[in-house]
This record gives C-alpha cells, sequence and structure tokens, in this order.
C-alpha cells in the first residue's frame, strides 16, 4: 500500500487505523468535513456534497470508514440520509476509485446487513438474511453495489462486517452503560446466558489492514469478532471492573425488565435488544490467520 485513502478518519475506528498506518510511516490522504492538522485532505460533506473527482489521484488503496451509523435518536424522516451517504456516497466512492486506478477498496460495513441475530445460533457470512431497519438495509445495498462494481472492474473490493467494537472512546449504548454505570443509575443485569459478539478498535484494525494484504480477499465478506461471544451480564460486570465499581451480588429479575417493557413499543425494542442473541462467527476471517489480541475487560487499553 503505498499511498491510503481514509474516509471516516476522525471517527472512533479511523483515528486508530490512522495511528496504525503513522507507525508504518505509510503515505495518507484522508476525507473529512474540515482540513485534517496532519495529513493531506479532501474537504467534503458526504451528506451534501459530491467527492472531488481527483480525490483519488495517486491512492492505490481505499478503505471507507464513513457512514450515518445508528440513530439513537429516532430513524424515522431520515431515510434520506442514510441512503445519501451509506449508498450514494460509498457507490460514488467506488466509482472515482476504478476511474483512478485504484487497486483495493476495503468497506467497512456491519453485522446488521447480514439480517437479524437467530437465537442460539452465530450467524456467519453465509447466513444472509434480509437486514431489520434502514442501516442495516443501506449497508446491504452498499455492499451488493460494490461487489458488483469490484466484478465488472476486477478492482480488489472487500468487506468487512465488524460486530459491536468496543475500546478507548467508545460511543453508542456502549457509552451509556458506562456513563449509568458510573453515576449508579443503571441496573445490575440478570444472567440469562444470551450472546453478544464483540471485538475492540486494535483487533478490528488489524483484521481491515490484514484483507488489504491478502489477495484472497478479493470478492469476499468477512465478519469481524473476537471469538468470545458475551452475555449482558458479563458486559455489565465488565464495565464495572473497567470503572473500578464494585459488581452487585444482586440483579435486577428479567421479569421487571418484561413488565416495563410493555409500557411502550420503543421500550419493547430496547429491552429485547439488551437481552436478545446477537452472536456471530468469524471463522472466515480467523482462516486467513486473524486472532484477537484484546478481551472485553481490556476496554480501555490500546496498542497505537
Amino acid at each position: 500500500m503505498s499511498k491510503v485513502f481514509i474516509t471516516g478518519a476522525t471517527g472512533f475506528i479511523g483515528q486508530k487505523l490512522l495511528a496504525r498506518f503513522k507507525e508504518q510511516d505509510t503515505k495518507l490522504k484522508v476525507l473529512s468535513r474540515s482540513p485534517h492538522p496532519e495529513y493531506e485532505t479532501v474537504v467534503c460533506d458526504l451528506a451534501s456534497e459530491l467527492i472531488p473527482k481527483d480525490a483519488l489521484d495517486g491512492v492505490d488503496t481505499v478503505f471507507h470508514l464513513a457512514g450515518y451509523t445508528h440513530d439513537l435518536r429516532n430513524s424515522f424522516g431520515l431515510e434520506h440520509v442514510y441512503r445519501s451517504i451509506n449508498v450514494d456516497a460509498t457507490v460514488h466512492l467506488a466509482q472515482l476509485a476504478v476511474q483512478s486506478g485504484v487497486k483495493q477498496y476495503i468497506f467497512v460495513s456491519s453485522v446488521k446487513a447480514g439480517g437479524p441475530g437467530v437465537a442460539g445460533h452465530c450467524m456467519s457470512e453465509v447466513d444472509q438474511g434480509e437486514p431489520e431497519g434502514i442501516y442495516g438495509k443501506t449497508k446491504r445495498e452498499a455492499e451488493i453495489k460494490l461487489l458488483e462494481i469490484g466484478r465488472h472492474s476486477g478492482m480488489h473490493v472487500t468487506i468487512m462486517r465488524p460486530s459491536l467494537v468496543y475500546g478507548p472512546g467508545v460511543k453508542g449504548n456502549l457509552q451509556l452503560m458506562q456513563a449509568g454505570i458510573k453515576k449508579g443509575w443503571f441496573p445490575p443485569l440478570p444472567e440469562v446466558n444470551n450472546r453478544r459478539s464483540m471485538i475492540h478498535v486494535d483487533d478490528l484494525v488489524q483484521a481491515l489492514i490484514l484483507v488489504a494484504e491478502d489477495k484472497r480477499t478479493k470478492g469476499e465478506i468477512y465478519i469481524a469478532t473476537d471469538g468470545h461471544p458475551y452475555s449482558s451480564r458479563q458486559i455489565y460486570e465488565a464495565n464495572c471492573a473497567i470503572l473500578g465499581k464494585v459488581v452487585p451480588q444482586w440483579s435486577v429479575p428479567r421479569v421487571i425488565f418484561n413488565v416495563v417493557s410493555h409500557l411502550s413499543s420503543r421500550l419493547r425494542y430496547k429491552v429485547d435488544k439488551l437481552f436478545g442473541d446477537e452472536c456471530y462467527s468469524s471463522k472466515k476471517l480467523q482462516s486467513l490467520g486473524f486472532k484477537a489480541q484484546r478481551s472485553l475487560r481490556e476496554m480501555n487499553e490500546t496498542a497505537f
């Protein structure tokens, strides 16, 4: 990889990928809504602007991380935003990559693109169902179009589907849980023996570099996990340990959560998500030599 182009470089995963390449003295170019203080920057807002035609001049590898993720408020009325960023901008960037002679295009998608989890089963890349929600649907649509572009152009296209990513500076529901535990309002969860797959951001970065350097990954989809599914109770206990909090020896009974879930459809969704199975297999990625180095209890540790 003589020159790498990264979108989403200022995000949670992108910052770590930048740091890893900086260690290797790789030539870097990023796409951002504002100039990056250290790297050559293509200034562009993917939600409202077209990527400049010369953005990928001299680039041989693209890591497309930028995307519109779950809106924690409500996705209603935001379908056009999901589609313009997750599909249109993704496809446009790939088309520019082909025109510019880019050799490979690594797309960070999501396990949500493979459809909903199935209780008692760890989903693999062959378990392709109908994605739930606009986020998963747009990620899957982008995947299909990218793989088609790769087949017709010969450009090396690889899809990475991370499970829930954790690590220093994590956002979203994990951040919310940590904040609740720290302030004392998050309830001690019961052990229901559900299984949720996750991956440390450092391990995901290593996986992204691995698939970019392996010719066998052309036209393939890979799920990335740390190989150790966690129950919601285990995630809760790990966060207590990380925060230096004593793990309560008691828990709120599941029946209480069930009662609360009947108060509204939104609460029912949250309870189902909290205790549901979202287990995924990364055996295909492991067949390339990938082996996760971190576990959930190392959430706040980082290698670079």
